[in-house]
């Protein structure tokens, strides 16, 4: 993995991810077309990455699959490392994510990244159904093992899968004799806690700690990650990512209101409803009880919001308690066009390019 250059003025590398948040009113195709926007957008304004996530039987989120969307977003960008931030492992079988992402690359080849997380991305039922077995979670260290082993097809000789190759990979180009390819995908470790960071650590991956679910253990991640890290052949040093939701507006107020309407849905999860997410009127119109607005208010925080000077300076505040090498802009709000402006004026702020 090599280094990317900081975004503009930014002391840090700016990314985005985009969970396809598909308010009430919006269609899921709607939102699909607007995520191949943004992602052209994205591209144009010189951002570093951009990724999508796996969240299944949720009316607010429409990408229960980021690794078809990205197989369009390769036809669709030309510049931009598109990603799958992230594949929920235990959700899978390894050799078919392995699979997945030896087409991607070779569809964008140096352009493709997979994100590893272990958590079901929804309700304990989908899970069941998405997972068979309680032990799935328990088992990731030896479903990345695995995976890793389909794509670099570097099994060692008693393992019951050496002669199980994944296609397209090195095995298919060494049969048909023609040569490797020179890129590979970037394999990063994901997670909100410290369990993810000594596993990055240990493997010698660039890991990714996602701040919209929580803040309690990033500094402590962070420290675990650099202390342990041992240096592998994809990566020599430690690199590290912090994913933090954002919503930027001229219009302060409009930030907060669409911070707002992603908090509500929040609630509406920690009550076993849908995460849905409601227009920002109707989220000011809800009689919440004492502790509602408690829980409203602490996500509607949670988020960055502001003008694009104020969340800067948040993000800015951020790497510095951090010390990550690159900032994930996660994309909040009920309405399209407010992700977009988000994206747009963070670019204008940090003197990003205008292609």
């Amino acid at each position: 993995m090599s280094k990317p250059s900081l975004s503009g003025t930014a002391p840090f590398v700016l990314s985005v991810l985009d969970n396809a948040l598909t308010g009430v009113g919006i269609s899921a195709q709607e939102s699909y077309n607007e995520v191949i926007s943004l992602a052209q957008l994205a591209d144009r304004r010189g951002y570093q990455r951009f990724w999508m996530s796996e969240h299944h039987a949720m009316p607010g989120a429409s990408i229960p699959s980021p690794q078809l969307m990205m197989a369009r977003l390769t036809g669709e960008t030309t510049r931009i490392r598109l990603g799958a931030g992230g594949i929920m492992l235990p959700n899978h079988v390894p050799l078919v994510i392995a699979e997945q992402i030896g087409m991607l690359e070779t569809l964008a080849p140096g352009r493709i990244d997979l994100g590893l997380g272990r958590a079901p991305g929804t309700d304990g039922a989908t899970a069941a159904a998405l997972r068979r077995h309680h032990a799935a979670n328990d088992e990731f260290p030896e479903q990345v093992a695995e995976l890793l082993g389909f794509l670099g097809n570097n099994f060692p000789q008693n393992h019951p899968y050496k002669g199980v190759p994944a296609v397209p990979g090195p095995w298919q180009a060494e049969q048909n004799r023609v040569p490797q390819s020179g890129t590979r995908a970037d394999i990063w470790i994901l997670g909100s806690s410290t369990y993810s960071a000594q596993l990055a650590a240990r493997l010698g991956r660039p890991y990714a700690f996602a701040l919209q679910f929580g803040s309690a253990d990033v500094l402590n991640a962070m420290r675990i990650y650099r202390e342990n890290f041992r240096p592998s052949s994809f990566l020599k040093e430690p690199y590290s990512l912090v994913s933090v939701g954002v919503v930027a507006d001229e219009d302060r107020v409009e930030a907060r209101r669409q911070s707002a309407s992603g908090a509500m849905a929040m609630l509406k999860m920690f009550q076993r409803k849908p995460f849905s997410l409601l227009p920002p009127d109707e989220v000011e119109a809800y009689q919440a009880t004492f502790q509602e607005r408690q829980i409203i208010e602490e996500y509607t925080d949670r988020t960055l919001h502001g003008t694009a000077v104020e969340v800067a300076e948040g993000l800015e505040e951020l790497h510095a308690q951090t010390g990550v090498d690159e900032v994930m802009l996660v994309v909040q709000g009920h309405s399209r066009r407010a992700q977009a402006r988000t994206v747009e004026l963070i670019a204008d702020h940090y003197g990003m390019p205008i292609n």
